[in-house]
């Protein structure tokens, strides 16, 4: 299948292989209006999950600047300088980690100068990218939409798009991010703060009722029940009218209202969601300011975890694809993370280069090596 017959299929609804799938990362969407299976809009889940949710806002942030500001080098002239460049203002690495955080997906381009050589290295969104596969199912060429325009990105002799995904057991070319598995927290956790809002607008709290009862049996008629219903909401609602004393009529008696303990509970029941959304997103809740489930001894140490198991994890992936994709140009060499530079680790590295140097039955060769420094015959 030529990749003319793979863009005839996909604008013509034709196989399964032959049809790009637009918003199929996730498995949990927003809304009762979506079914598990169903899919829904990319731009919908965004506004839900990061526009309007601070700790998912927050948590991804968190990990994009500091994979932003990781100190990439390479051996190779320029290499380094074209990674830590930026991407529409925006540094490459940090706009790429987002991308994979929130979408599961990110597509570098590569930009050729006039000379055939790599100009720029330029990050597409994710959302307007589909994938084109061949007879066999290998990615053939992309497609990236732009309001009406549809550019049609396919191979040329140099690869001209590195695909960097995240895994996905049931998908074989887009990946998965980690917007969908918190999808559920985040839907608890915005609830909770409308929840919150309205009993804020309501004095925090549903605060009583007017009972009626003249004792004849008679009802209030609907004139006198809207007329006094506008009279509490004008007279005695909002911040502006807390403890103001109420005056009542004939029959009208005020009886107490408290919320009961599941209400109570909403308050628990946020901070266990705004738990779950940080740990979808790889970031202790001790750097977001959560409250509970604090499992490190203090800042230092959380912010040490998060560069082992989160930052470095994601930014020695992303040096792995991009080096990879530049290797017509840049043969053999690759991008790595300095991990000397890394102020969080900065402990681990001189408690390691005392045990290290402390080992009398290792030789100078032996230490170097373990410590990642290039032998010194190499260096002459």
């Amino acid at each position: 299948m030529t990749i003319l017959n793979s863009l005839r299929l996909a604008f013509k609804g034709g196989a399964a292989a032959g049809r790009p799938r637009l918003a199929r990362w996730f498995s949990s969407p927003w809304g009762a209006s979506f079914t598990d299976d169903a899919p829904f809009s990319y731009d919908s889940a965004i506004r839900a999950g990061y526009e309007r949710n601070p700790v998912a806002q927050r948590a991804v942030r968190l990990v994009a600047e500091g994979v932003g500001g990781a100190p990439v080098e390479s051996a190779a002239p320029g290499l380094a300088a074209l990674a830590n460049a930026s991407s529409a203002g925006q540094r490459l690495f940090e706009t790429v980690a987002a991308q994979l955080l929130l979408h599961g997906n990110a597509y570098v381009q590569i930009l050729r100068g006039a000379d055939g050589g790599v100009a720029e290295l330029f990050a597409l969104r994710p959302d307007r990218v589909t994938i084109l596969p061949d007879a066999r199912g290998w990615p053939a060429a992309y497609h990236y939409r732009a309001g009406e325009a549809i550019d049609a990105i396919g191979p040329d002799g140099r690869p001209q798009i590195v695909h960097i995904k995240g895994f996905h057991p049931l998908d074989d070319h887009y990946g998965l991010g980690c917007l969908g598995a918190a999808a559920e927290a985040i839907a608890v956790h915005n609830a909770a703060t409308r929840w919150n809002r309205a009993l804020l607008d309501n004095a925090a709290r549903p605060s009583g009722a007017l009972v009626y009862d003249p004792g004849d049996g008679s009802t209030l008629s609907p004139e006198q029940f809207a007329r006094l219903k506008a009279e509490l909401e004008g007279a005695y609602q909002g911040p502006g009218n807390s403890g103001r004393p109420m005056l009542l009529e004939g029959g009208l008696s005020w009886q107490a209202m408290a919320l009961s303990p599941a209400d109570m509970d909403f308050a628990g029941l946020k901070e266990a969601a705004a738990r779950e959304i940080a740990l979808a997103f790889g970031v202790p809740p001790m750097l977001l300011g959560l409250p509970g489930d604090n499992s490190y001894a203090n800042y230092r140490e959380a912010n040490k975890a998060l560069w082992r198991l989160t930052l470095l994890p994601l930014v020695q992936t992303i040096c792995e694809a991009i080096g990879q994709g530049l290797a017509d140009w840049y043969p053999g060499a690759a991008l790595d993370v300095a991990i000397d530079r890394v102020p969080a680790l900065s402990e681990d590295r001189e408690r390691l280069w005392s045990s290290v140097t402390a080992a009398d039955f290792l030789t100078r060769e032996e230490k170097r090596a373990m410590l990642g420094l290039t032998p010194e015959e190499e260096m002459i």
